[in-house]
């Protein structure tokens, strides 16, 4: 992992690139489907450049933009909020799924984090204390409604400042991060510190991208989360904060209607939210 003195877009980038490549992922995609989609593409943009009548200098500085994006190793981040959304929905939907809707994993994922009881708190600083705390539980299901006792809820997100551990200098490792292992009857109860909206990394150029077109950086404040139980299909997901700020407005086009938590004060004014999760039989 890229070790960072602050928290750029530069720095993030290359920290978000460096964990893609070391999975080194593979596809079995054929020679005739890798044709079709190639031809398509380039299709495409050639329609664009005819229907923009697109200038010389226009190509260069597009030319010049790919080129920083890679020196700056912002296309994890690039391709997680332009593009992630568009294969989440076209790979839920050719499976057939019915269980919990899905949502972009986005590129500040780390797998193996540390295992927690199915009541617990998250790992957090002090000063992450000093944020409104957040219970949020639920139960891991089958389509039939049985808890799954050897269920996995993996949790992460960001801090009160709107940077996560291990792609921003300063924070411990694990902050608010862990996988949490259900109960018997596949419940869960987790005790965090409420998200916070924050911009994307805007001072590389994926943040030149958004201001080009007068866009804005501004992702609303959710929750991640990888649900897992053996002989079940994984759901990678987000969720959002009813009336949060940006919800209807996601640079990364991720919000669904299904997905939107609405906390409220419990018996101590804690905020406290339950969301069950619905997991499909293994494709």
């Amino acid at each position: 992992m890229t070790t960072m003195e602050n928290p750029t877009a530069h720095g993030s980038g290359n920290a978000a690139t460096d964990k893609f490549k070391s999975e080194r992922v593979t596809s079995d995609t054929s020679v005739e489907r890798a044709s079709a989609i190639y031809k398509d593409l380039l299709g495409a943009l050639a329609g664009i450049v005819d229907k923009h009548q697109v200038t010389y200098d226009e190509y260069r500085v597009l030319k010049q933009w790919l080129i920083d994006v890679g020196e700056y190793g912002e296309w994890p981040l690039w391709l997680d909020v332009f593009l992630e959304h568009e294969i989440e929905k076209v790979h839920y939907n050719r499976k057939g799924f019915t269980g919990t809707k899905g949502s972009i994993e986005g590129p500040y994922y780390v797998p193996n984090s540390p295992k927690l009881p199915s009541k617990c708190t998250m790992p957090m600083r002090e000063k992450d204390k000093v944020a409104p705390p957040l219970i949020f539980k639920g139960q891991v299901t089958d389509l039939e409604g049985n808890g799954l006792s050897d269920a996995t809820v993996e949790l992460w997100h960001a801090d009160e400042e709107g940077y996560y551990s291990q792609f921003a200098p300063g924070i411990p490792e694990w902050n608010l991060r862990g996988t949490v292992e259900v109960d018997e009857n596949g419940n869960f109860e987790i005790t965090t510190l409420q998200p916070a909206p924050y911009q994307i990394p805007s001072d590389g150029p994926t943040g030149w991208f958004i201001k080009s077109y007068g866009g804005h950086p501004w992702r609303p404040a959710h929750l991640h989360l990888m649900v897992k139980a053996p002989g079940k299909r994984a759901i990678t997901t987000q969720l959002y904060f009813k009336g949060g700020e940006w919800v209807e407005d996601d640079v990364a086009t991720a919000v669904k209607p299904e997905l939107i938590l609405d906390p409220q004060p419990n018996a101590d004014g804690i905020a406290e939210v339950t969301y069950n999760f619905v997991l499909d039989p293994e494709a």
